[in-house]
């Protein structure tokens, strides 16, 4: 009896394991489509110059406060949404960010913005598969990550009056050590979220674009952090 029940124990984990790992292909899926649309919109807006022709302070403005709305609306009303409707909202989110981010074109050599992009992808990629695999339980990391996004808002903000180089870096250096940790910290989260919602359709599609956002969210944080610290100035 007991071989028995050890054993459907066993199969009941490895049908848990197979689901999830289902799961987290097409939340990697979705971040990659993601990471592709912010790519080629930034460099396209780089090459056309549009970003010179089109964009001043009011405009970067809209920009931000639109960025500011989907990722609002698909953090706290994916759920509610149908998925083509999420769908479009990551895809137009993503477009958003590729117009903002196409100025560390004229900020950075795209030599090294090419290096600091690859150096984020894999050291993201190691970070994201051990907040898979390990059986710690990261939970107790949030609040202390949560604390140190914290601080870096309110530093960045006090470095745009004072301009400090000293104060940059140190800022750069924890923005790369607390998105690091919220790398693997959320990759387990969204592991456990899925395991909640293990009814499919909709419901486990929608979860898959939460989960994307935030992986997304993540790695482009811990880019440009890096592009911050390595990278080459034009």
């Amino acid at each position: 009896m007991q071989i028995n029940e050890n054993y459907i124990v066993q199969e009941i984990n490895d049908k848990v394991l197979a689901s999830q790992k289902a799961f987290m292909r097409k939340v990697y899926g979705w971040m990659s489509s993601g990471l592709l649309i912010t790519t080629l919109v930034s460099f396209y807006v780089f090459s056309t110059g549009f970003l010179g022709n089109f964009l001043n302070s009011t405009t970067l403005i809209i920009l931000f406060v639109a960025q500011l709305g989907a990722v609002i609306a698909l953090s706290g009303w994916a759920m509610k949404m149908s998925t083509p409707v999420a769908a479009a909202l990551f895809v137009v989110y993503s477009a958003l960010t590729g117009l903002t981010l196409s100025s560390i074109f004229y900020i950075y050599t795209i030599g090294s913005i090419i290096n600091v992009f690859l150096t984020a992808a894999i050291t993201f990629g190691a970070l994201s598969f051990w907040g898979f695999i390990t059986k710690r339980d990261l939970t107790a990391w949030g609040s202390f990550f949560f604390i140190g996004l914290i601080g870096i808002i309110v530093a960045s903000l006090v470095n745009l009056f004072l301009a400090s180089s000293a104060l940059d870096f140190v800022i750069s250096v924890i923005g790369v050590l607390v998105f690091a940790g919220l790398t693997a910290y959320d990759t387990q989260k969204i592991k456990e979220m899925h395991l909640v919602r293990m009814s499919g359709g909709s419901v486990e599609a929608n979860t898959a674009i939460v989960g994307a956002l935030v992986l997304y969210l993540d790695f482009i944080n811990l880019f440009l952090m890096l592009l911050r610290l390595f990278g080459d100035r034009r």
